[in-house]
This record gives C-alpha cells, structure tokens and sequence, in this order.
C-alpha cells in the first residue's frame, strides 16, 4: 500500500514576502508539503535574520546569524538569493515564477512594477499562477499607498482601545498585545485564501490575484467585539483581564497568586458557586442567567473577589477543574513547556541545523491522522539553497557585475 502524500505535495511557492505575515503564510503552506523557495537579498536576506538576540547557538555556544524571530516563522523553506533590482534578477524571478503555483508578496502597493514582478506582469507569462499580495491597507482606498506594521495597525484597527486595564483604574491605558497578533492573523487569511484559490483553479485551470491588508485582517478578528458596537452602536472600551459579553470570565486573585476563572455558561456557573460553598449565589434571580450577572457585574464580582482570597490558586484551580469549571494558572512561557499537556502534543520539536546541529521549533497545531506534518528542514541559511534550486529549474544565476 503506497504512502499518502502530503496535502500540497507538488505544489511550489515563490515567496517574495518578508518579515513576519508573508513568511508566516509561507511555513504553513511548506508544513502542508508545497516546496517553499524564499528570495532573499544577496549578503542581507530577510530582515529578521538580524532581529537578536537571542540568537541560535552552534555546537560550541557562540551565536550564529540566524536571529530567533527568524527561526520562528521559515522552516521548511529553501532559500535563494537574487537582486530583484537589476534587470537580470527580476528576469531570473520571472522565470522561476514559470515554475511555480503561488507567489507571496508584501512589498508597498506598485512597488514590484517596476521590476515587471507584479501580478498584471506575471499573469501575462503565467496565468494559473496564484498571486498573494499582502499590504497593510489593500490594494485600493485612500491608505492603500502607505506602509503598514503590526503595532500600528493595533491602534488604528481597535483592538488597543479594547486592550488593557480600564482608565480608570491603576495601570489603565492602550495596550498591545504581547504578540503580532495582526500580522499572525493576515498570514493565516492569506493561507486560507490561497488553499481557497488553489482548490478553485482545480475547477478553471486558471490563477487569480488575492489582496489581503493588515487593517482588514486585524478589524475582521476582532470578531465579538465589532458585532457589540454594530449592533449596540456603543464603542466597546478596555475591560482589562474580563469579558465584555461574559460573567465571570476573568483573572481572580487567590491567597499565593492568580488564577483564570472561563465560565462559559449558566451550568457552569452554577457549579462554580457549589465549589465556593455559595450555591445561594447560583440561585439567585439577579446572577442565575449571564444577562443577570452582566447586569450585576460589579457587585457579584466584588463577593467572588473576596471568597476567592480565601484559597490557593491550585487548590482552586484543582477543585474547579474537577467540577467541569473551565479554570487554569498564567504561565510563562518555561512553565508553558514543563506542562504535561504540552510535553504530552510535543510542541516542542528540533530540526537538523547545517551550523548549530539542531534548531528548536514550535509544532505546528495542525494535526492530520494520516498526513502528519513533517519538520524536513531548519530555516534555510541565507541563499543555501541557490545552486540547488536553479539546477531543478534548468535556469542560472546572473553574473555579478
């Protein structure tokens, strides 16, 4: 019985993308098996190659040049090295787009046309290739010209005004969020996106353009909250560790630290008062149902304040969890990786490394029952796989000079 292939296996990638939306696109397609080739600038390469420390150590402790954020978000990709900015560069990526199904790119609206690497310019030579452009504001209306960064576009999309302590408490203020949550986010629309047109062109045979910003990522994940302000009218505002439409659903205070309380619904509730020794609280008209307690929210949060002081955060976390009450600690990112949960879906991996022997990786949260994703190689080294690639191509590097 012959061995299934990997869900894009024969599918081949040319990613002009860089930094973190672009390639974050990129290793998802490369995890599913598609041949990834990342163009790099000759002698620079991607930008975060030198966002460090810290930095991957070799065999002997010292730093190498690959950055940790670049380890984050390139593995299972090969890379090659072109100066798209001479005549003779622009023309090699041409043709190797010849030889591909997808081309990602972030670069500033009109910023390839120039070279002839944009879509109108590669349609002409390829039309089933699948074109991905990715900006911070889209390829029309008026900002679609201006350059676009995660932290930006967290404060002009709303999520920092929804973000952080309320003002009017210690602390108060905007706050980000502790990870490029919106270019995380575009990756993952421009992935789905381009699964989508793949599996359309099965159908026509034919490629299209897909054009995915930032801000409209960024405004579409805000999900819940959107909806609370286009049907309510009412700009929601910061509500710090609670929730907006949900009671409780917080971070509380035990007698040796914190712990998060996620009820999600009235059973729930009702069991978490049992655990409190408070089943009066669960019966109660003014806090039976979530309306009620959103209602009520500051004095029911005051008497659950004051009971959960009176435990340890295990002993809380251990007695709620027994009871079906979704409840768990705040973990740094060591402690994240000592959870049995996490040694148990071993996202922690290494990959062969050609310089500091292996890497470390985050699994992907993929899981397939018969096409696993496969961790075939470390980030690539810059250009380590330029005479490699242009030999399977049948094309040759552009003389220096």
């Amino acid at each position: 019985m012959s061995e299934r292939k990997a869900p894009l296996d024969g599918i081949r990638v040319l990613d002009l993308s860089r930094v973190l939306a672009g390639p974050w696109c990129g290793q998802n397609l490369a995890d599913l098996g598609a041949d990834v080739i990342k163009v790099e600038r000759p002698g620079a390469g991607d930008d975060t190659r030198g966002w460090g420390p810290p930095y991957l150590k070799d065999a002997d402790g010292n730093d190498t040049s690959e950055a940790a954020y670049y380890l984050s978000t390139n593995r299972n990709k090969r890379s090659i090295t072109v100066d798209i900015s001479t005549a003779e560069g622009a023309e090699l990526v041409r043709q190797m787009a010849l030889h591909c199904d997808i081309l990602l790119e972030n670069f500033k609206v009109g910023g390839l046309k120039k070279y002839g690497l944009d879509y109108e310019s590669i349609k002409a030579i390829n039309p089933k290739l699948i074109y991905c452009s990715i900006t911070g504001f889209g390829q029309t209306g008026p900002k679609a010209p201006l350059p676009g960064y995660d932290f930006m576009i967290q404060g002009m999309g709303g999520l920092m005004s929804i973000t952080g302590e309320r003002d009017d408490l210690p602390g108060g203020g905007p706050q980000k969020a502790g990870v490029a949550v919106t270019d995380l986010f575009t990756g993952m629309y421009a992935t789905v996106a381009v699964l989508g047109a793949l599996q359309e062109r099965n159908r026509s045979g034919l490629g299209q353009h897909i054009d995915v910003a930032l801000l409209d990522c960024h405004v579409a994940m805000l999900a819940n909250q959107t909806l609370n302000y286009m049907t309510s009218g009412e700009a929601p505002g910061r509500a710090g560790n609670a929730h907006q439409n949900v009671v409780p659903y917080q971070v509380f205070a035990a007698s040796d630290g914190h712990l998060i309380v996620a009820v999600g619904n009235d059973s729930q509730y009702r069991a978490y008062c049992e655990v409190m020794g408070r089943p009066d609280l669960g019966s109660n008209p003014d806090y039976a149902t979530n309306s009620a307690r959103l209602r009520n929210r500051k004095v029911l949060i005051a008497e659950l304040e004051t009971i959960m002081k009176t435990r340890t955060r295990d002993d809380w976390i251990n007695a709620l969890q027994s009871a079906g009450v979704p409840s768990g600690p705040i973990n740094n990112l060591k402690q994240v990786f000592e959870d049995p949960q996490v040694k148990a879906r071993e996202i922690w991996r290494t990959i062969p490394h050609p310089v500091a022997g292996t890497a470390p990786t985050t699994a992907s949260p993929i899981r397939y029952s018969e096409t696993p994703v496969q961790y075939r190689m470390a980030p690539p080294m810059l250009g380590q796989h330029t005479e490699e690639i242009l030999a399977e191509l049948g094309l040759k590097q552009p003389q220096a000079g």
